[in-house]
């Protein structure tokens, strides 16, 4: 098909793609775990700034569409107060945070377990099946430490997360080049 790249290609990009994002997890990973109050409050600050946007972009929405909307104001003052308030005091920004990183470690947990299962036998199935264990033991211990632990165990945890996924996307990058070496 016209424009529509080629399953050999399409394994060519993943493989390159997988490998420099995966790079650069680790990178920040890393980071994260020698450095986790600096991640923790950079996370907090890039998560006000997403309320910010999200309350500006609200805000024009309920202009564009109704501007008699009162819960559609609402929601972007919400928002904008949110976000504000965690940029101008992020330390209950990261305490929050933290609340909400032990779901998201759940949910990732799960969907990595969702992964690994689907690519098994894959020979790199069990670092995804790994990913999702290391996951659900951070939520737990986020929550056991909760809320005190929050600025050091958000970006410590991040890190690792974001380690162990770049480590996924490092083999699935080897294992999709090797698929197309043989290929050939």
């Amino acid at each position: 098909m016209v424009g529509y790249p080629s399953q050999k290609e399409l394994l060519r990009q993943f493989s390159k793609n997988s490998k420099i994002v995966g790079v650069i997890f680790l990178i920040i990973g890393l980071a994260g775990m020698f450095f986790p109050a600096f991640l923790s409050i950079a996370t907090a600050y890039f998560v006000a700034w997403m309320l910010i946007l999200s309350a500006l972009m609200a805000g024009y929405h309920t202009y564009k569409i109704n501007k008699q909307d009162w819960l559609g104001w609402l929601k972007a003052f919400v928002f904008g107060l949110t976000g504000i308030l965690i940029a101008l005091n992020p330390l209950p920004g990261v305490a929050a945070l933290g609340m909400i990183l032990a779901i998201f470690f759940f949910f990732d947990g799960f969907s990595s377990f969702a992964l690994a299962f689907e690519l098994k036998p894959q020979k790199w199935w069990w670092l995804s099946l790994l990913n999702g264990v290391l996951s659900v033991i951070l939520a737990i211990i986020i929550l056991a430490g909760w809320p005190f632990s929050s600025l050091w165990i958000v970006g410590f945890f991040v890190g690792i997360s974001l380690f162990f996924d770049g480590l996924v996307l490092l083999s699935l990058s080897s294992y999709a080049k090797k698929m197309d070496e043989e290929d050939n």
